[in-house]
């Protein structure tokens, strides 16, 4: 028998980005601890996708596609969900993108749109999604930071500055709504291949040294970041907020690793 602190049966879940990748895992993985779960983004056969796949796991779940770079879209949303659920327990904001450039050449329009999406974009969803929870006086609020929210990567200095930004707003946000019930975390993922990253992986230098510099000498398979979601998502976590939890295999604990 699981630790019953740990159960999410019948809790409403969002998981935004959550139809590939990290996102969609973790929306799993929430559906497989009970939760109800809806995993929307941007593409329609997607969100159809990742719906199914929820009801396949005997959970609960809506299909409605959503633009976290439009607010109406996420309130859309945010009122869909809670007409059908009565509530929402659970944000989790995976939507991401990323573009490897020298900063020298950086054009502003990819800069603005790497951070409309991610962290303009977490802003977004935590107003929309906070403040019903922050009135309920109850919520679980999970973002995606990186291990960029801590440590510099060649030539992807608009991605990192999202993602520091992120790990920020997570603390701030939780110190704001700590006496309100809502607990506000992020994870920190480490090096796993995903649709986002691979072309910066595979078979590069790059992947050599991130290797290197990961003391368990392998990437994450994205099943590993379950089990943090879950975590934070659960009254387990009840005393937990303005955390940012790394699943890195040990990555910014590394210093000379021989």
């Amino acid at each position: 028998m699981g630790y019953p602190a740990l159960d999410l049966t019948s809790r409403p879940a969002v998981v935004i980005g959550g139809t590939s990748g990290i996102g969609l895992t973790l929306a799993e993985g929430l559906a497989r601890a009970g939760a109800d779960v809806v995993a929307t983004g941007r593409r329609a056969e997607l969100v159809d996708g990742a719906a199914e796949k929820i009801r396949r796991l005997g959970r609960r779940s809506l299909a409605i596609a959503c633009d976290v770079t439009d607010r109406k879209s996420l309130e859309e949303l945010e009122h869909q969900v809670r007409r059908e659920f009565g509530r929402i327990d659970i944000l989790v904001n995976c939507a991401g993108t990323t573009r490897r450039t020298p900063f020298l050449d950086i054009p502003e329009s990819e800069w603005n749109t790497i951070m409309d999406v991610n962290l303009n974009g977490t802003l977004r969803s935590c107003q929309v999604f906070g403040r019903r929870m922050v009135e309920r006086g109850y919520g679980r609020i999970i973002n995606i930071a990186s291990l960029a929210s801590f440590v510099a990567f060649l030539e992807v200095a608009a991605y990192a500055a999202s993602k520091a930004a992120v790990a920020a707003l997570t603390k701030s946000l939780a110190i704001e709504w700590a006496s309100s019930g809502v607990c506000v975390n992020a994870i920190a993922p480490g090096i796993f291949q995903t649709d986002l990253n691979r072309g910066l992986l595979n078979g590069t230098r790059r992947s050599e040294e991130l290797l290197l510099r990961t003391p368990m000498r392998r990437f994450g398979q994205v099943e590993e970041l379950i089990g943090a979601c879950v975590f934070l998502a659960s009254d387990a976590a009840n005393f937990v907020t303005g955390h940012v939890l790394a699943v890195d295999g040990g990555f910014l604990s590394s210093g000379v690793n021989q």
